[in-house]
């Protein structure tokens, strides 16, 4: 678990420099609205095609392997990001960087929570759950912040190279500490495109793909935007500096409450309290936003949005686990992957260029919609399966 986290926490550095340069590609390269969204989608949108792959070679090979390769692939992936900005064709570059980070990504998402399954057990699920969703999103908020003063203060150049850096350590540190968890034979029925079916995956797969829509998808993608919009700043940064700032409180937010959320839910009878609380949380951060014209109204609903979200992910994962049989795990884990990053990779397409017709308010209040949405399907489909709105995490044994 300590090596998985310490890799994936490089990794998730490296991919938060980035991130607040993205969304302002348009001014940086020239290029459109839609353009901007698409390669800030690509990614997730590979990840939909690779997730599936991914989770069956996790069950049929085991995860040391894929876990190093994901890796390595997404330090080549920001190394292209430096190429791209020279590049005769820039857009074309940034587009091929996101897939290739894309496929790295989704392989390992795919071993890191398939490593925390495999080491734990319905006591301490929804800790080892978030312990490796904070490992992946803890480096994150360093890195936003790295990345937006390093590219106000000195230049995007500068950011990237960084960025670059951290991920190739990232698979360095993979390769030297992590070991083999999941399988000691080749287990040569998986098939490299199955997907795991089962009910509960389709369930929490849906409330992943609606979660994953409002925070990545249309959040991080306009936060820039906004911050620029609402003419909000403290110390001089430009909206790149600002939204990486607010970005990385966000995501402090989200990676302590994912591991207070996925103790929470061990330390409960019942999974289901947590979760609802969590996403009302969501609900109340993306409500705020919607009517926030202040520093301290936006910061609040930031904080607010992470906390929802990351208080959701480690007993919904938990809970995923407590579903799936151990042969099934890296394909249940692939699967919901898929859900997650369809979301998230729609959100860029769908928001962004309806932001001039619509306005922020309006994107947000939607967004203040999914939440409320995603628990009341998370708790009908409980209730279907097991004839309860609260059953007990010992009534939901592998089947």
């Amino acid at each position: 678990m300590v090596a998985v986290v310490v890799s994936t926490f490089f990794v998730g550095f490296g991919g938060g420099v980035v991130f607040p340069i993205l969304p302002n590609l348009g001014s940086v390269i020239g290029i459109s609205p839609f353009l901007v969204g698409l390669i800030l989608s690509a990614n997730r949108l590979t990840r939909i095609f690779a997730n599936a792959p991914a989770g069956s070679l996790v069950d049929r090979i085991g995860t040391r392997k894929p876990l190093i390769a994901g890796l390595f692939v997404e330090a080549v992936a920001t190394a292209a990001y430096v190429v791209a900005l020279d590049a005769a064709r820039p857009a074309a570059w940034f587009l091929v960087a996101r897939i290739l980070w894309g496929i790295g990504s989704g392989v390992v998402f795919a071993t890191a929570y398939t490593i925390a399954a495999d080491v734990s057990d319905g006591d301490s699920r929804g800790t080892s759950m978030g312990l490796v969703r904070g490992g992946i999103t803890l480096g994150f908020p360093a890195g936003l912040v790295l990345g937006g003063v390093v590219s106000d203060v000195y230049s995007v150049t500068t950011a990237f190279v960084l960025a670059a850096g951290f991920a190739l350590l990232a698979s360095v540190v993979a390769y030297a500490l992590v070991p083999e968890t999941h399988v000691s034979e080749h287990r040569t029925s998986v098939r490299p495109w199955e997907l795991d079916t089962a009910t509960p995956t389709l369930l929490v797969g849906f409330v992943n793909f609606g979660l994953y829509f409002a925070y990545l998808g249309a959040f991080f993608s306009t936060l820039v935007l906004f911050i620029d919009a609402r003419n909000v700043g403290i110390w001089g940064y430009g909206p790149q500096g600002m939204s990486g700032l607010l970005m990385a409180l966000t995501v402090v937010a989200a990676s302590a409450f994912t591991l207070a959320g996925g103790k929470a839910s061990d330390l409960q009878a019942s999974r289901t309290p947590t979760l609802v609380a969590f996403l009302g949380v969501s609900f109340a951060g993306f409500a705020l936003l919607a009517v926030a014209e202040t520093l301290p109204t936006v910061a609040l609903g930031s904080v607010l949005v992470g906390t929802g979200q990351g208080g959701t992910m480690g007993p919904l994962m938990a809970l995923l686990t407590d579903l799936t049989p151990s042969d099934r795990m890296g394909r249940a884990m692939g699967t919901n992957n898929v859900f997650g990053d369809l979301g998230g990779g729609l959100g860029p397409m769908v928001t962004l260029p309806l932001l001039d017709t619509l306005g922020f308010e309006i994107i947000f209040l939607g967004c203040a919609v999914v939440p409320l949405l995603a628990g009341g399907v998370l708790v009908s489909g409980l209730y279907a399966r097991t004839g309860s709105l609260d059953p007990e995490t010992g009534c939901l044994a592998d089947d």
